[in-house]
């Protein structure tokens, strides 16, 4: 269906797909929770929040767009300006005082004018603060001036208050944090993750599920990143013309977000780029990007708060064993900033100068099966996630995620909860069949690593987008492995 906004809500800072876009794809556990405190009794104060690009801004339009609803976007100005702007969005919705002034004299005499938008009884009225946080920096006194008039009025109405913010960090350590006057006040708070993979690739809808894959293995799941890509195009021309062509929208996208974000812009780029070409460990890190071991434990941590990294151990790893800092793994949580760390950066030169159809040919093109293959184990943890919700798994999973040691890896591990059952997989995304000679390694590597207690049940499975060879079939049959193809994936 069209997302078109009904109600009176502000369009300026819509990002471009909330309005044209055909279809609105995703975000149902986000629509459903927003759906939930609609229905609820009494006042509703709800936070928001998530990195630039997420689609928080359309998600909440998609809500609000059969419901009353002021939609107010802060801009980075100072507060008179502020609240002379915001007034004249409040006022324009017939309210009695727009008969009296052009402007309210204060904030809280804004607020307070919520209640008073022409509407019927059994029907909540919604006020979206979008941005919030430019509007809480420039007026420290922001969310104490909210904070009383929730306790004393607001949150006695039929009201529902959304605060909006892509502002991360500052909504955790401040609007979030103890010290803070809202704190404790809010009946929700969500933070918006990157879309799934199966909702990802609905954007994709026509191609294979091969280039699904790999689509989203460079995208992410970031709907503005998705939107980008045209399906009626090979993936070749979308990879050259909306990332490696100069000019295009996501050509220069970190590096604007960087900025944007971080004050040492040029060290993060040192440090994201030693991750995206293999070095995951801290002491490869150091050693690649030659930070004091300090420093480097900082800039590291800010980069996992903005979603961009996240720190992963092995699955059946213990709690004392994940103090341990040499022992967790470091990994770009952002795929398209892994692709563009990979590929774009290194080759800048060469791409500025209009080379981008050579450097698919020659770079990207070889590489890309390779590069696919970490993503392809997180689809087929998502898979497994899916099958085990639906309790259609030999048994019901509490933990799943990579294992490693010293010697070796495997690709998934799903565990209960308290590890008498395993299901060991693997995961290939090759261009040809997997045959019996990979099922055979596989067997015969995991036995051997898991070094399984005597009464540990373990079911092995095998992921391969392309499919199996006869005798790799006849050779699962045998000994027991369940095989997923790419077409069960897809379903």
């Amino acid at each position: 269906m069209k997302t078109l906004v009904k109600s009176k809500i502000d369009k300026s800072r819509f990002d471009r797909y909330t309005v044209i876009m055909n279809d609105f794809i995703g975000r149902d556990e986000e629509l459903a929770f927003l759906q939930e405190k609609y229905d609820s009794l009494g006042g509703q104060l709800i936070i928001i929040y998530g990195r630039r690009r997420i689609g928080k801004t359309e998600t909440i339009a998609h809500f609000c767009r059969d419901k009353k609803t002021v939609f107010y976007t802060c801009t980075q100005t100072e507060d008179r300006i502020q609240l002379k702007n915001f007034s004249e969005k409040l006022l324009s919705f017939n309210l009695p005082q727009s008969k009296y002034i052009t402007e309210f004299a204060g904030w809280e005499q804004l607020f307070s004018a919520v209640k008073d938008i022409p509407h019927s009884a059994d029907e909540k009225q919604i006020l979206v603060i979008d941005e919030f946080p430019y509007m809480a920096k420039d007026n420290p006194e922001m969310p104490s001036i909210l904070q009383k008039l929730w306790d004393t009025d607001l949150k006695k109405q039929n009201l529902m208050i959304i605060l909006c913010g892509s502002s991360m960090s500052y909504i955790e350590k401040e609007i979030l944090s103890e010290k803070n006057p809202l704190y404790g006040r809010a009946t929700g708070i969500y933070k918006m993750l990157p879309m799934p993979f199966y909702d990802s690739v609905k954007f994709f809808s026509k191609w294979n599920i091969k280039d699904k894959i790999i689509a989203y293995s460079i995208l992410g799941g970031i709907p503005y990143y998705l939107e980008q890509f045209d399906q009626t195009k090979s993936l070749k021309e979308n990879i050259c013309s909306n990332i490696l062509k100069r000019g295009s929208i996501l050509y220069s996208e970190p590096e604007f977000l960087m900025r944007q974000e971080l004050r040492e812009p040029a060290t993060y780029n040192t440090i994201i780029q030693a991750i995206a070409t293999g070095r995951t460990t801290f002491n490869e890190i150091q050693q690649s990007t030659m930070i004091e071991k300090g420093k480097l434990s900082v800039y590291l941590k800010n980069l996992i708060e903005l979603g961009v990294l996240t720190r992963e151990f092995p699955v059946l790893s213990t709690e004392k064993e994940k103090q341990n800092a040499q022992r967790g793994i470091y990994k770009l949580h952002d795929l398209f900033f892994r692709f563009w760390y990979r590929f774009v950066l290194p080759n800048y030169s060469s791409l500025e100068f209009g080379d981008w159809e050579n450097i698919y040919d020659m770079i990207v093109s070889p590489q890309l099966n390779e590069f696919v293959s970490f993503p392809f184990e997180d689809i087929c943890i998502e898979w497994l996630r899916i099958q085990n919700k639906k309790r259609a798994l030999p048994f019901i999973f509490t933990k799943i995620g990579r294992w490693w040691n010293k010697n070796t890896e495997i690709d998934i591990i799903a565990s209960n909860e308290d590890k008498t059952e395993l299901i060991s997989a693997e995961c290939k995304f090759h261009n040809s069949a997997v045959n019996d000679s990979d099922l055979k390694k596989h067997l015969e590597k995991d036995i051997i690593c898991l070094q399984a207690k005597p009464n540990t049940i373990v079911h092995f499975w095998y992921f391969s987008w392309s499919g199996y060879t006869k005798e790799a079939v006849e050779f699962a049959e045998k000994n027991g492995i369940r095989l997923v193809s790419g077409e069960e994936l897809e379903k």
